[in-house]
Protein backbone atom coordinates (compact mmCIF):
# COMPACT_ATOMS: atom_id res chain seq x y z
CA UNK A 1 0.00 0.00 0.00
CA UNK A 2 1.33 3.37 -0.84
CA UNK A 3 0.18 6.81 0.03
CA UNK A 4 0.95 9.52 -2.42
CA UNK A 5 -0.29 13.24 -2.49
CA UNK A 6 1.20 15.67 0.62
CA UNK A 7 -0.86 18.57 0.83
CA UNK A 8 -4.44 17.13 -0.99
CA UNK A 9 -6.17 13.88 0.21
CA UNK A 10 -4.15 11.34 -0.51
CA UNK A 11 -4.23 8.63 -2.36
CA UNK A 12 -4.48 5.25 -1.03
CA UNK A 13 -3.61 2.70 -3.49
CA UNK A 14 -4.51 -1.06 -2.40
CA UNK A 15 -4.69 -3.18 -5.36
CA UNK A 16 -7.81 -5.32 -5.67
CA UNK A 17 -9.60 -3.18 -3.69
CA UNK A 18 -12.77 -1.78 -5.43
CA UNK A 19 -13.14 0.88 -2.58
CA UNK A 20 -16.93 1.59 -1.83
CA UNK A 21 -18.10 0.93 -5.36
CA UNK A 22 -15.97 -0.56 -8.16
CA UNK A 23 -16.48 -0.68 -11.70
CA UNK A 24 -20.07 -2.61 -12.07
CA UNK A 25 -21.44 0.60 -10.11
CA UNK A 26 -24.07 2.98 -11.67
CA UNK A 27 -22.09 5.48 -9.60
CA UNK A 28 -18.84 4.58 -11.31
CA UNK A 29 -20.77 5.36 -14.74
CA UNK A 30 -22.20 8.66 -13.55
CA UNK A 31 -19.19 10.20 -11.84
CA UNK A 32 -16.81 8.97 -14.84
CA UNK A 33 -18.60 11.41 -17.01
CA UNK A 34 -18.31 15.49 -17.46
CA UNK A 35 -21.41 15.80 -16.78
CA UNK A 36 -20.28 15.98 -13.62
CA UNK A 37 -19.47 19.95 -13.97
CA UNK A 38 -23.15 20.80 -14.21
CA UNK A 39 -24.29 19.03 -12.01
CA UNK A 40 -21.31 19.83 -9.17
CA UNK A 41 -22.65 23.86 -9.93
CA UNK A 42 -26.15 22.40 -9.50
CA UNK A 43 -26.19 21.25 -6.36
CA UNK A 44 -23.76 24.31 -5.30
CA UNK A 45 -26.58 26.46 -6.09
CA UNK A 46 -29.39 24.18 -4.70
CA UNK A 47 -27.25 23.38 -1.43
CA UNK A 48 -26.79 27.21 -0.52
CA UNK A 49 -30.21 27.35 -0.07
CA UNK A 50 -30.63 26.22 3.20
CA UNK A 51 -30.00 29.18 5.38
CA UNK A 52 -28.22 27.69 7.94
CA UNK A 53 -25.73 25.40 5.75
CA UNK A 54 -24.91 28.63 3.84
CA UNK A 55 -24.03 30.67 6.83
CA UNK A 56 -22.00 27.22 7.88
CA UNK A 57 -20.11 28.04 4.26
CA UNK A 58 -20.08 32.14 4.71
CA UNK A 59 -18.82 31.89 8.26
CA UNK A 60 -15.99 29.27 7.70
CA UNK A 61 -15.23 29.41 4.74
CA UNK A 62 -12.37 30.89 2.15
CA UNK A 63 -14.67 29.96 -0.97
CA UNK A 64 -15.25 34.10 -1.44
CA UNK A 65 -11.16 34.86 -1.63
CA UNK A 66 -10.68 31.35 -2.41
CA UNK A 67 -13.19 30.01 -4.70
CA UNK A 68 -11.56 27.59 -7.05
CA UNK A 69 -10.03 25.96 -3.54
CA UNK A 70 -13.16 25.42 -2.85
CA UNK A 71 -14.15 23.58 -5.72
CA UNK A 72 -11.14 21.53 -6.28
CA UNK A 73 -11.39 20.04 -2.57
CA UNK A 74 -14.96 19.44 -3.20
CA UNK A 75 -14.14 17.43 -6.37
CA UNK A 76 -11.14 15.95 -4.47
CA UNK A 77 -13.34 14.74 -1.96
CA UNK A 78 -15.93 13.14 -4.49
CA UNK A 79 -13.05 11.30 -6.85
CA UNK A 80 -11.02 10.07 -3.13
CA UNK A 81 -15.15 8.61 -2.18
CA UNK A 82 -15.84 7.25 -5.60
CA UNK A 83 -12.58 6.07 -6.80
CA UNK A 84 -10.33 5.52 -4.66
CA UNK A 85 -9.89 2.13 -2.25
CA UNK A 86 -11.57 1.87 1.22
CA UNK A 87 -8.93 3.21 2.99
CA UNK A 88 -8.84 6.14 0.64
CA UNK A 89 -12.65 7.07 0.95
CA UNK A 90 -12.56 6.77 4.91
CA UNK A 91 -9.53 8.81 4.91
CA UNK A 92 -11.41 11.85 2.98
CA UNK A 93 -14.58 11.21 5.13
CA UNK A 94 -12.52 11.25 8.64
CA UNK A 95 -11.11 14.68 7.40
CA UNK A 96 -14.32 16.12 6.71
CA UNK A 97 -15.46 14.85 10.28
CA UNK A 98 -12.54 16.64 11.49
CA UNK A 99 -13.49 20.08 9.50
CA UNK A 100 -17.16 19.64 10.82
CA UNK A 101 -16.47 19.49 14.54
CA UNK A 102 -14.85 22.75 14.35
CA UNK A 103 -17.82 24.67 12.44
CA UNK A 104 -20.81 25.76 14.26
CA UNK A 105 -22.18 29.37 15.17
CA UNK A 106 -25.57 31.37 14.62
CA UNK A 107 -27.33 31.84 11.22
CA UNK A 108 -28.07 35.61 10.79
CA UNK A 109 -30.97 35.23 8.43
CA UNK A 110 -32.62 32.39 10.53
CA UNK A 111 -31.74 33.29 14.11
CA UNK A 112 -31.05 29.82 14.43
CA UNK A 113 -27.97 28.25 15.22
CA UNK A 114 -26.06 25.67 13.07
CA UNK A 115 -23.94 22.82 13.30
CA UNK A 116 -21.95 21.16 10.37
CA UNK A 117 -22.38 17.94 12.38
CA UNK A 118 -26.38 17.95 12.33
CA UNK A 119 -27.93 15.25 10.74
CA UNK A 120 -30.13 17.67 9.21
CA UNK A 121 -27.91 19.62 7.51
CA UNK A 122 -25.38 16.78 6.40
CA UNK A 123 -28.33 14.78 4.92
CA UNK A 124 -29.39 18.21 3.03
CA UNK A 125 -25.76 18.29 1.42
CA UNK A 126 -25.87 14.54 0.38
CA UNK A 127 -29.79 14.94 -0.53
CA UNK A 128 -29.13 17.46 -3.34
CA UNK A 129 -25.69 16.41 -4.23
CA UNK A 130 -26.98 12.65 -5.10
CA UNK A 131 -30.08 14.33 -6.85
CA UNK A 132 -27.73 17.16 -8.71
CA UNK A 133 -25.23 14.54 -10.44
CA UNK A 134 -28.03 12.58 -11.04
CA UNK A 135 -30.24 14.83 -13.00
CA UNK A 136 -26.92 16.29 -14.84
CA UNK A 137 -26.49 12.71 -15.97
CA UNK A 138 -29.85 11.94 -17.11
CA UNK A 139 -30.25 15.76 -18.57
CA UNK A 140 -26.37 15.68 -20.66
CA UNK A 141 -25.07 12.21 -20.53
CA UNK A 142 -27.21 8.92 -21.40
CA UNK A 143 -30.40 7.26 -19.74
CA UNK A 144 -30.58 5.37 -17.00
CA UNK A 145 -33.65 2.42 -15.99
CA UNK A 146 -35.67 3.19 -12.81
CA UNK A 147 -33.42 0.00 -11.35
CA UNK A 148 -30.40 2.43 -12.07
CA UNK A 149 -31.04 5.27 -10.91
CA UNK A 150 -32.47 3.68 -7.76
CA UNK A 151 -28.98 1.96 -7.19
CA UNK A 152 -27.37 5.33 -7.60
CA UNK A 153 -29.12 6.43 -5.02
CA UNK A 154 -28.85 3.19 -2.74
CA UNK A 155 -25.25 2.93 -3.39
CA UNK A 156 -23.95 6.27 -2.02
CA UNK A 157 -25.61 5.78 1.05
CA UNK A 158 -22.36 4.87 1.82
CA UNK A 159 -20.67 7.84 1.49
CA UNK A 160 -23.31 9.35 3.70
CA UNK A 161 -21.85 6.84 6.50
CA UNK A 162 -18.49 8.41 5.82
CA UNK A 163 -19.31 11.82 7.18
CA UNK A 164 -21.61 10.23 9.93
CA UNK A 165 -24.72 9.70 9.27
CA UNK A 166 -26.55 6.67 9.65
CA UNK A 167 -28.12 4.87 6.47
CA UNK A 168 -31.72 5.03 7.77
CA UNK A 169 -30.80 9.19 7.91
CA UNK A 170 -30.60 9.40 3.75
CA UNK A 171 -32.94 8.06 0.87
CA UNK A 172 -32.32 4.93 -0.22
CA UNK A 173 -34.23 5.20 -3.55
CA UNK A 174 -35.14 8.02 -5.98
CA UNK A 175 -39.04 8.25 -4.40
CA UNK A 176 -37.69 8.53 -1.20
CA UNK A 177 -35.09 11.21 -2.62
CA UNK A 178 -37.60 13.14 -4.17
CA UNK A 179 -39.58 13.39 -1.55
CA UNK A 180 -37.35 14.25 1.11
CA UNK A 181 -36.40 17.18 -1.35
CA UNK A 182 -39.86 18.26 -2.10
CA UNK A 183 -40.65 18.49 2.07
CA UNK A 184 -37.25 20.88 2.50
CA UNK A 185 -37.69 24.75 1.95
CA UNK A 186 -35.64 26.55 -0.03
CA UNK A 187 -34.98 29.88 0.71
CA UNK A 188 -32.31 32.23 -0.61
CA UNK A 189 -30.38 34.15 2.34
CA UNK A 190 -28.18 37.59 2.12
CA UNK A 191 -25.01 34.89 2.15
CA UNK A 192 -26.27 32.89 -1.18
CA UNK A 193 -27.17 35.79 -3.14
CA UNK A 194 -23.55 37.32 -2.40
CA UNK A 195 -22.39 33.45 -3.21
CA UNK A 196 -24.11 33.18 -6.14
CA UNK A 197 -22.44 35.50 -8.04
CA UNK A 198 -19.02 33.88 -7.42
CA UNK A 199 -20.33 30.69 -8.94
CA UNK A 200 -21.78 32.20 -11.61
CA UNK A 201 -18.86 34.13 -13.03
CA UNK A 202 -15.53 32.88 -10.44
CA UNK A 203 -12.22 34.86 -11.71
CA UNK A 204 -10.59 33.09 -14.42
CA UNK A 205 -7.96 30.46 -13.48
CA UNK A 206 -5.55 32.18 -15.08
CA UNK A 207 -4.75 32.75 -19.08
CA UNK A 208 -7.87 30.39 -20.41
CA UNK A 209 -8.58 30.62 -23.64
CA UNK A 210 -12.66 31.10 -24.05
CA UNK A 211 -13.01 29.98 -20.38
CA UNK A 212 -16.06 32.79 -19.83
CA UNK A 213 -18.16 31.42 -22.81
CA UNK A 214 -16.96 27.73 -21.03
CA UNK A 215 -18.11 28.84 -17.91
CA UNK A 216 -21.17 30.53 -18.99
CA UNK A 217 -22.25 27.36 -20.56
CA UNK A 218 -21.62 25.11 -17.70
CA UNK A 219 -24.20 27.71 -15.60
CA UNK A 220 -26.68 27.81 -17.83
CA UNK A 221 -26.65 24.00 -17.92
CA UNK A 222 -26.93 23.82 -14.85
CA UNK A 223 -30.12 26.42 -14.26
CA UNK A 224 -32.25 24.36 -16.66
CA UNK A 225 -32.25 20.91 -14.44
CA UNK A 226 -32.63 23.30 -11.22
CA UNK A 227 -36.11 22.94 -9.78
CA UNK A 228 -38.39 26.01 -10.66
CA UNK A 229 -38.57 26.78 -6.68
CA UNK A 230 -34.71 26.81 -6.40
CA UNK A 231 -34.52 29.19 -9.12
CA UNK A 232 -37.43 31.11 -8.02
CA UNK A 233 -35.85 31.55 -4.57
CA UNK A 234 -32.83 33.02 -6.53
CA UNK A 235 -35.44 35.67 -8.90
CA UNK A 236 -33.63 33.52 -11.68
CA UNK A 237 -35.61 33.79 -14.97
CA UNK A 238 -36.32 31.32 -17.11
CA UNK A 239 -37.35 30.69 -20.49
CA UNK A 240 -39.12 26.83 -20.30
CA UNK A 241 -38.44 27.12 -24.92
CA UNK A 242 -34.92 27.83 -23.90
CA UNK A 243 -34.40 24.34 -22.29
CA UNK A 244 -34.71 21.74 -25.25
CA UNK A 245 -31.84 23.67 -27.03
CA UNK A 246 -29.65 23.84 -24.25
CA UNK A 247 -29.89 20.57 -23.61
CA UNK A 248 -29.24 19.45 -27.14
CA UNK A 249 -26.36 21.84 -26.60
CA UNK A 250 -24.61 20.71 -23.62
CA UNK A 251 -25.24 17.03 -24.57
CA UNK A 252 -23.35 17.15 -27.66
CA UNK A 253 -20.22 19.28 -25.95
CA UNK A 254 -20.31 16.86 -22.91
CA UNK A 255 -20.31 13.80 -25.56
CA UNK A 256 -17.53 15.45 -27.40
CA UNK A 257 -15.46 15.65 -24.77
CA UNK A 258 -16.19 12.16 -23.20
CA UNK A 259 -15.38 10.85 -26.12
CA UNK A 260 -12.11 12.79 -27.28
CA UNK A 261 -10.36 14.06 -23.94
CA UNK A 262 -8.04 10.92 -22.32
CA UNK A 263 -9.50 9.10 -18.91
CA UNK A 264 -9.51 10.98 -15.99
CA UNK A 265 -6.18 9.81 -14.25
CA UNK A 266 -8.43 8.83 -11.43
CA UNK A 267 -10.46 7.07 -13.02
CA UNK A 268 -7.36 5.18 -15.36
CA UNK A 269 -5.88 4.43 -11.63
CA UNK A 270 -8.44 2.82 -10.20
CA UNK A 271 -8.94 0.59 -13.16
CA UNK A 272 -5.01 -0.04 -13.21
CA UNK A 273 -5.02 -0.62 -9.18
CA UNK A 274 -8.14 -3.31 -10.36
CA UNK A 275 -6.30 -4.94 -12.83
CA UNK A 276 -3.08 -5.29 -10.23
CA UNK A 277 -1.35 -1.77 -10.08
CA UNK A 278 0.22 -0.88 -6.46
CA UNK A 279 0.65 2.79 -7.39
CA UNK A 280 -1.20 5.85 -8.50
CA UNK A 281 0.75 7.27 -10.98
Amino acid sequence: MKIRGAGHPALVTDAGDAGLFGPGSVTWRIHADPCMLVGGLRALMIQALNPRAMAAVADHSDFRSDPWGRLRRTAEYVTATTFGDTATAELAGARVRAIHDRISGLDRHTGLPYDANDPELLAWIHNVEVDSFLAAYQAYAGRLSPADADRYVAENVRVATLVGLAPEQVPQSVAELRASLDAAPMEASDAARRALPILVAPPSPGTVPGFRFFWSGLVVAAVAIMPDRARRAYGLGWCRAAEPPIRLSMWSFLRLANSTLPTAPAVAAAHARLSGASSIG
